[in-house]
């Protein structure tokens, strides 16, 4: 059954939702001690960074302040992400769980906005939810490279060098 965000709405759903997994890259970015892997979730947490600034072009609402002092604000405490990663950090985490983690939060939020977008009417809400799922899956598909490439020492590039034909 469709659903009506107006763009505003959506726009601050697509803010928060950034907001959180740049959070979640910026903690998972302190606790990671491979420089690989430190290296990949600092360019994805400044990219999300990006996106958050783009979107707040358009948001016209002031009940988040300017971008910068939106992104000072501390994490919200109930933020799955954040509760996975300091669960794991109990656990002794290493760069390998938290690239684990990154993937599962991007491939929910890519499918969470994904059927968002298809519940919608209005077609400049949508495209703002369709181009949240796209930068979750084009962020996953970053994170999946990487990990792929610690635990075989392969990059995808180099996979014809050494699969026999």
């Amino acid at each position: 059954m469709p659903q009506e965000y107006t763009l505003q709405q959506a726009l601050r759903q697509a803010i928060q939702a950034k907001k959180d997994l740049r959070d979640f890259y910026r903690e998972a970015t302190e606790v990671t001690e491979d420089p690989a892997g430190k290296k990949v979730l600092q360019r994805l947490c400044d990219e999300v960074g990006e996106n958050i600034s783009k979107f707040f072009k358009y948001y016209q609402a002031n009940d988040l302040g300017s971008v910068d002092e939106f992104l000072a604000t501390p994490p919200q405490p109930e933020s799955v992400m954040l509760v996975e990663l300091r669960k794991a950090l109990d656990k002794n985490v290493h760069s390998r769980k938290a690239r684990e983690l990154a993937m599962r939060e991007e491939k929910s939020m890519e499918e969470s906005f994904r059927l968002a977008a298809k519940q919608v009417i209005d077609p400049m809400v949508r495209n703002v939810f369709i181009e949240v799922a796209d930068d979750a899956a084009r962020h996953f598909a970053i994170i999946e490279s990487e990990y792929e490439y610690q635990i075989t020492r392969i990059h995808e590039s180099d996979v014809d060098t050494y699969v026999r034909e």
